[in-house]
């Protein structure tokens, strides 16, 4: 369930080279907040993937809500 909703979420990234430096920035437009630069391609994906989890953790943690990414939801439950 988690990895299929990050999967989801990671098909929505765009990435674009700044022009000032050449690196690569990433950013998932879904998920708000979640972006990454690095000096690579590879190197930016991996971060952004990073960034996803954690900010989904994040979400979690806090009992924030998460968006519905291409039908993938996840719904955090009280367990007594």
């Amino acid at each position: 369930m988690l990895l299929n909703y990050l999967q989801a979420a990671m098909r929505h990234a765009r990435y674009e080279i700044l022009p000032d430096d050449n690196s690569f920035y990433g950013d998932i437009p879904t998920c708000d907040g979640v972006y990454a630069n690095a000096s690579t391609l590879e190197a930016c994906r991996d971060e952004l993937a990073e960034v996803l989890e954690e900010w989904v953790l994040l979400r979690i943690h806090k009992n924030l809500s998460l968006p519905i990414i291409d039908g993938e939801t996840l719904r955090i439950q009280e367990v007594a």
